[in-house]
């Protein structure tokens, strides 16, 4: 029973693919996400063998708080400027690409309905960074939600996307209503630290009063200043979580 259970999935996932063909996360071409090995339908590759070469992933030595790649005369240091400068809510970051390799298709990712890239994205992450997400103990991954009536009209929420499919590669658990964006707040892109600080006042609404998990991984897409992370992490503190750590897709690095 099992057998024809599998025999099934496998025609299914090879019908859906032949209707809705992966596509490549860099380039956007069409893949072959499956192929046929001895008779048995095994899935394929998640990114063309070429494109795989001109994504940049966030490269030791790093900002030891937001994990922001260290470069020049600023590698020997143990924080970037904007750490240095400014006391994080959250303990630790870490993110998988230099933004400015993907910035394409973290926004297709985003804005044009390419979930599927996600697939790539996670497991990357578990390439990467899998062991490094294992040791921390974290026991609740929470992605960073979208306003109600936006997520409406997107469609998805990216960042939720992104945080199920790392959640099934890590085998930890993941809440994506624990945390609820209870207002619209201005493009963060056109504000500054402070205007973005402001903006997030009083825009996160946490679930309940006190939360079990003691360590918890907020997800994202992008790390720019911190300050949507540190506003959930705040929050998580404040409802009893000892340890929380983020993980983005991409973040920018020092020049």
């Amino acid at each position: 029973m099992q057998t024809v259970t599998k025999e099934i999935k496998d025609i299914f996932c090879v019908v859906k693919e032949i209707v809705y063909p992966g596509r490549c996360p860099v380039c956007d071409g069409i893949l072959n996400t499956f192929e046929i090995r001895n008779g048995r339908i095994k899935r394929g590759r998640l990114i063309h063998e070429d494109c795989i070469k001109k994504i940049k992933f966030v490269k030791t030595p790093t900002c030891i708080k937001c994990g922001k790649g260290l470069t020049g005369a600023d590698a020997d240091r143990e924080y970037c400027d904007d750490c240095a400068k400014m006391k994080h809510a959250y303990d630790r970051g870490f993110s998988l690409f230099q933004y400015r390799s993907v910035s394409g298709s973290v926004y297709r990712f985003k804005y044009m309905g390419r979930q599927e890239y996600a697939d790539f994205y996670a497991r990357a992450t578990q390439k990467a960074l899998g062991k490094k997400l294992s040791g921390l103990g974290i026991d609740l991954i929470v992605p960073v939600p979208m306003y109600a009536r936006k997520e409406a009209e997107r469609g998805y929420n990216q960042a939720e996307v992104y945080a199920r499919k790392v959640s099934e590669m890590l085998d930890i658990p993941m809440k994506a209503d624990l945390i609820q964006r209870t207002r619209n707040t201005l493009p963060m892109k056109n504000l500054d630290v402070r205007g973005r600080r402001n903006n997030l006042k009083k825009a996160f609404n946490i679930q309940r009063n006190d939360v079990k998990f003691k360590c918890i991984l907020i997800i994202d897409d992008i790390y720019t200043t911190g300050s949507t992370i540190d506003e959930i992490a705040r929050l998580l503190r404040l409802a009893g979580a000892e340890k929380v750590y983020f993980l983005t897709l991409a973040i920018g690095q020092t020049t």
